[in-house]
């Protein structure tokens, strides 16, 4: 299923949201040009860890996109960024305050080149308020937010989430304002400017955090793998290492109890309904997890599943990535790529009528579509070798595959 067949991105963003948010609409099918400068590229191109030289951050986030390397910084490139967005459907971009304006790729200069085009911009802070001007990243907008205020062992130091939220979230955000802006623009016919900003994605990760705040006036506190509202809802140990419980209601308690052999305290008045074992949490993660250390994590994960109580291993990646489930999800994918031969990607979390997700296109090495999208927009070869030798483009030189 590809609903945005037809549909032509012009990606101007880099590092991660707006990348991952090209990476996605390219999956729905969209045509995704992504631009970067000449020699460089994208800033996660030269992130760890390389493998020949390419970059797992940019291969995790850059699949179904072509190249072009193409300086913005010079008139020509410029023009050349002008005719392209007269034809393309949706641009995104994500550069510093004003920066966009300098190169000219700013909304109301493209906009008036292309009345029909949806411009999605990507900030840290959004741009007006007091920190219009700020630049953004995942870690500070983690702190901003209060989300590293939540993370962290009880009385210990807080902790960040590794996996950058803020950022991806922002991403798929941007995915839902384009999504959105195409629908608009197919009732109105006229073209939409969307915003997104890792301030924005960051507090609303905090949704119901945020609302229990407000009706309680207390600032969540650290819990580890515990949780405010839920108890026994955390991680415990046992025999032979850890297990994640999700105690979420008063029927899983009962069951669980009889599982555990915790029959006794089932109907005490500290530990018969959640809100009593949440008053008293200490105790109650205390009692269970005295029980639940006493047998090994096989007897635990089969015994509490057919019971109907929620529990899981606490995988490392590497497990979570061979589980069978997700082959059974189709939900990892697979290209070739020209100098590390088979490359794996997580795919787009949305299925369609039960179709199997793939990559269309690899993660492109720097350039490696500049010749093919300028022909396209009606360049001659002699003035794609002219501006090549300029410096105005790009060209990649692509390597034997890997064997």
């Amino acid at each position: 299923m590809t609903p945005l067949k037809n549909i032509k991105v012009l990606d101007f963003s880099k590092v991660l949201a707006g990348p991952l948010c090209a990476q996605h609409l390219g999956e729905l099918g969209a045509d995704v040009i992504k631009v970067e400068p000449p020699g460089v590229g994208d800033d996660t191109r030269s992130w760890l860890p390389q493998d020949k030289g390419e970059s797992a951050i940019f291969l995790s986030i850059n699949h179904n996109k072509r190249s072009l390397a193409l300086d913005l910084k010079s008139p020509e490139g410029r023009a050349l960024a002008h005719r392209l967005a007269r034809e393309a459907d949706v641009v995104l971009q994500g550069f510093g305050s004003g920066t966009a304006k300098k190169l000219g790729i700013d909304y109301e200069t493209l906009a008036a080149l292309n009345p029909r085009l949806i411009y999605l911009e990507v900030s840290g802070y959004g741009r007006d308020g007091p920190l219009g001007k700020e630049p953004g990243y995942d870690v500070m907008l983690q702190a901003f937010s209060g989300m590293i205020s939540t993370m962290g062992e009880p009385g210990g130091p807080m902790a960040r989430a590794s996996f950058s939220p803020v950022d991806i979230s922002t991403g798929m955000n941007g995915v839902i304002g384009v999504l959105a802006a195409i629908l608009e623009r197919e009732r109105t016919g006229k073209g939409v400017y969307v915003e997104v900003s890792l301030l924005d994605s960051s507090v609303a990760l905090m949704t119901y955090l945020a609302q229990s705040y407000w009706r309680t006036g207390v600032p969540p506190r650290r819990m580890g793998t515990g949780h405010p509202a839920l108890s026994p809802y955390q991680a415990f140990a046992v025999a032979d290492g850890q297990i994640m419980l999700g105690v979420g209601n008063d029927a899983q308690w009962r069951r669980f109890c009889a599982v555990a052999g915790l029959e006794h305290i089932v109907d005490d008045p500290r530990f018969a309904t959640n809100a009593q074992r949440v008053a008293n949490f200490d105790q109650t993660v205390a009692l269970v997890g005295e029980v639940m250390v006493t047998r090994p994590l096989a007897w635990w994960l089969d015994e509490l599943r057919k019971a109907g109580v929620p529990c899981s291993p606490i995988h490392t990646l590497d497990e979570a990535l061979a589980h069978p489930q997700l082959e059974a999800r189709k939900l990892v994918v697979r290209s070739q790529h020209p100098l590390l031969g088979e490359v794996r990607n997580i795919a787009m979390p949305v299925r369609f009528n039960g179709e199997p997700r793939e990559a269309r296109a690899t993660p492109p090495l720097l350039g490696e579509h500049t010749v093919e999208v300028l022909r396209e927009a009606g360049l001659a070869d002699a003035e794609i070798e002219r501006l090549a030798a300029a410096g105005v483009l790009g060209l990649a030189g692509v390597s034997k595959p890997a064997s």
